[in-house]
């Protein structure tokens, strides 16, 4: 094969490959645009959905945080279906919302379910709406232990543990708890679960004695989570968009705004998926000791 054709194969392949990624950048930019979805021009309801559990409170911060600074968004509607989470997240999220209630009206919509961390988030929202049927409410915080000292020994494997200190292992699969370790644990969870209790009383406006009497963990129907205010109306998501219009001051049917997805970034997406594996790592270490506290 000619020097000629050699070069025109690989210029070829080279500008293939070019076309390709820039293709790629522009169906990127199409999907990740900055823009608002829907291209709102007018005031508007921006809106955010929380599924899942919590266990991570970036993105909610994020769309929190940019609906704060668009004056076209006149009151943000905050969609729940999550049985909860962990307790960092959870409050890193509250707390956005509570500022961002000081500055424009937050309506709650839960879906089918918006229980411990998921109503953890929703507390210091203007209103909140759920239906007859929500569960909801289960104030309280756990953490689980599990013990494979009988297992491992079946198995023949046994393990050292070299530490610097007396609680340093606490938790671990192949011991059972002392009573030193139980007690460590329990001042952690009620130093977080009042924590828990003071935030629903400060969000609510409800005195903090009366929300410690139902904040022993059990679950509630919306219609039940009403009665004890804990809820302030019975409603879908499109009476709760219609509320949030309402206040807003927007006459007619408000105009739905979401905010524009993350922007993606190739280099990021590799030093995040290496951090999420990473983290992963971490958070099995964690649960493999039983030091995920949670509101669930």
């Amino acid at each position: 094969m000619s020097t000629k054709k050699v070069l025109l194969i690989v210029g070829g392949c080279f500008l293939g490959l070019v076309l390709l990624f820039a293709g790629s950048m522009v169906v990127a930019k199409l999907l990740f645009s900055d823009k608002d979805k829907g291209f709102v021009t007018g005031p508007g309801i921006g809106l955010i959905e929380v599924k899942g559990m919590i266990v991570d409170s970036t993105e909610p911060i994020r769309q929190l945080r940019h609906f704060a600074k668009k004056d076209s968004v006149k009151a943000v509607v905050l969609r729940i279906d999550s049985p909860g989470g962990v307790v960092g997240p959870s409050q890193e999220i509250y707390e956005e919302v509570r500022k961002l209630a000081a500055k424009k009206k937050v309506i709650v919509s839960m879906g089918s379910l918006a229980a411990s961390g998921g109503y953890y988030i929703a507390a210091p929202a203007t209103v909140i709406y759920a239906n007859p049927g929500t569960i909801t409410a289960s104030i309280g915080v756990l953490i689980k232990f599990s013990n494979l000292e009988g297992l491992f020994g079946k198995l023949g494997v046994s393990s050292t543990t070299i530490k610097t200190g007396s609680f340093k292992d606490a938790g671990a699969p192949d011991r059972p708890l002392s009573p030193e370790d139980r007690a460590m644990f329990q001042a952690l969870i009620d130093s977080t679960h009042e924590q828990f209790v003071k935030a629903v009383a400060e969000g609510r406006k409800l005195p903090v004695d009366e929300v410690r009497k139902i904040a022993d963990g059990r679950v509630l129907s919306g219609e039940q989570a009403k009665a004890l205010k804990l809820v302030d109306k019975l409603g879908n998501l499109p009476d709760a968009i219609e509320e949030a219009g309402r206040l807003a001051g927007i006459s007619g049917e408000p105009s739905i705004i979401q905010a524009p997805k993350k922007k993606v970034n190739f280099f990021e997406m590799l030093a995040e998926g290496a951090e999420g594996r990473f983290n992963g790592v971490l958070n099995k270490a964690a649960v493999g000791r039983g030091l995920q506290v949670t509101y669930e």
